[in-house]
């Protein structure tokens, strides 16, 4: 899966929290506090659309812009890249890392060990 650059994902972050997507001024409401530019969204949405992480529906002229892509699928995406390109594919090394750095507990290694055993039962 492509990479996007900050400002795709942040135009992808409003669509999937609005939920099944929305309109323009949908879009733009959610980022008032960045105040972008109406063609730049207009613009991001375009390339969103191109690289496929974005769909049209075309109601009464206005365009409805909703994902194709998951938050969970472009994240699953990005921490399997993460993991490919600086702890050569190990997620053992990645949890090793965050342990090292203290960003991870006892609390979470046991809650992940939790859900390893349950995943193993299923």
């Amino acid at each position: 899966m492509k990479k996007l650059t900050a400002a795709e994902e942040q135009i992808m972050q409003t669509l999937w929290s609005l939920g099944e997507g929305g309109f323009m001024k949908d879009i733009l409401e959610h980022l008032a506090d960045t105040k972008p530019h109406y063609n730049t969204v207009g613009t991001l949405l375009k390339i969103l659309v191109e690289k496929k992480f974005v769909g049209i529906k075309n109601p009464n002229r206005n365009n409805f812009y909703y994902p194709l892509v998951t938050r969970e699928e472009y994240s699953a995406s990005g921490i399997k890249a993460l993991t490919e390109s600086y702890f050569q594919g190990s997620y053992t090394r990645v949890v090793s890392f965050l342990v090292d750095k203290k960003e991870m507990s006892i609390e979470d290694l046991e809650f992940l060990l939790k859900q390893l055993k349950k995943k193993g039962n299923e």
